[in-house]
């Protein structure tokens, strides 16, 4: 049976460990008469921590695995012995994962970058021996609590993919290819539509060593807002994306008009997320080397009143493919890898200089500087006492 390679939303059981019981126990020893209560403690229960990590794609293994428990504690033991703590369990997340309370629907934690950390769930704390409960008129205690119960939810994780840029189009537009020129991503191309059944991120470099991310979503037809083909659930992925791409097939292989195309999706979005058509955008010409997209092109300018990005994804040496990659470092100014330690070294504290004013051929230390320069005080420093009699003076 063939498995899902892809889930992007997902219902997990949360719980954490519980405490370990406190013990009750006494000092029974030769030669030690009345030992008194020696019982310790019990371990805290382990905690349910949710990490981000770069090398998940996918939440699928929580789609196969949705009870997520954690270790308990350990009960103490006699001879003040305190229980070992329950190991915490660590959970890793696709970097963009949200994290919602399903009873309150109330967001709990958005694990958005690589080794983030987030406790979702505490675990409880062990129980008290009664080794705690002993007084001057109470040397005999059996008094011990239990271990508390750790933290337990219903989560519902959804999975938003974190790129700079995300591809939009009809069907066999050729985001995949476009994709697949600019970067070293392999996604499935084919003839047919609705190749791409799960969003795929690319990365592409430059030559000054800066990277961006460009997000391949699955086709988006007319009535997708009502459930049509793969409807909008894909769409989350582009929530996080700082620029949207309309591929336009302007040859109108499969019988559209590329200018209804256009406005088609932008229809679409509205109905999603009006706020998605607020964010900057690149419209791009694909198709480019038929006859009948070079005849599309001036009503496509003329109706949308865009200027779209002309290329062909089937020429590697178009010069259309490398107008849009430039057109993305422009608008979205990625940095350069190492320029975060260059600006902290940049903006390290140094030491003050003293301020020398310049008088002819001397040089003259100002009032200032000697009035900070502590080693010209040679009177001897007073004790405390002699400051207090001071003060009191």
């Amino acid at each position: 049976m063939k498995t899902r390679r892809f889930v992007d939303q997902v219902r997990i059981h949360v719980r954490a460990g519980k405490g370990g019981d406190g013990s009750c126990s006494f000092r029974r020893e030769a030669c030690v008469p009345e030992g008194g209560p020696d019982g310790g403690d019990g371990g805290r229960g382990g905690h349910i921590i949710f990490k981000g990590c770069k090398d998940v794609d996918s939440l699928i293994a929580l789609f196969f695995s949705p009870l997520v428990f954690a270790e308990e504690g350990v009960a103490g033991r006699g001879q003040k012995m305190f229980g070992r703590m329950g190991k915490d369990l660590i959970v890793l997340l696709p970097c963009g994962t949200e994290v919602f309370n399903e009873e309150t629907g109330e967001l709990i934690a958005d694990i958005v970058s690589h080794d983030q950390e987030f406790i979702i769930a505490k675990g409880g704390e062990g129980g008290l021996g009664n080794v705690h409960f002993r007084t001057s008129t109470h040397q005999v205690p059996t008094e011990h609590t239990p271990g508390e119960l750790g933290e337990e939810f219903r989560l519902r994780l959804e999975l938003k993919t974190i790129a700079d840029a995300g591809l939009l189009g009809f069907p066999n537009a050729g985001k995949s290819s476009l994709l697949k020129r600019i970067s070293d991503a392999h996604p499935k191309v084919a003839s047919y539509p609705f190749t791409t059944l799960n969003p795929i991120v690319g990365t592409v470099n430059y030559e000054n060593f800066s990277q961006l991310r460009v997000a391949d979503i699955p086709g988006i037809i007319a009535g997708a807002a009502d459930g049509v083909g793969l409807g909008l659930d894909f769409l989350r992925h582009i929530s996080r994306s700082r620029l949207l791409v309309y591929l336009i097939d302007m040859a109108g292989t499969d019988n559209r008009n590329p200018w209804d195309d256009y406005k088609q999706l932008r229809k679409e979005i509205k109905q999603y997320d009006a706020e998605l058509l607020k964010r900057p955008s690149i419209v791009v010409a694909n198709k480019m080397d038929e006859q009948a997209a070079i005849e599309n092109l001036p009503a496509f300018i003329k109706k949308t009143r865009t200027h779209p990005v002309p290329m062909s994804t089937l020429d590697p040496e178009d010069l259309g493919v490398k107008a849009f990659k430039q057109k993305l470092q422009d608008l979205l100014k990625p940095i350069p890898r190492g320029v975060f330690q260059a600006e902290k070294a940049k903006t390290r504290k140094s030491k003050p200089v003293p301020v020398v004013i310049e008088s002819g051929e001397e040089e003259i230390i100002s009032q200032e500087t000697f009035a900070k320069a502590t080693f010209f005080d040679l009177a001897p420093k007073k004790s405390k006492k002699q400051q207090r009699e001071i003060k009191s003076e």
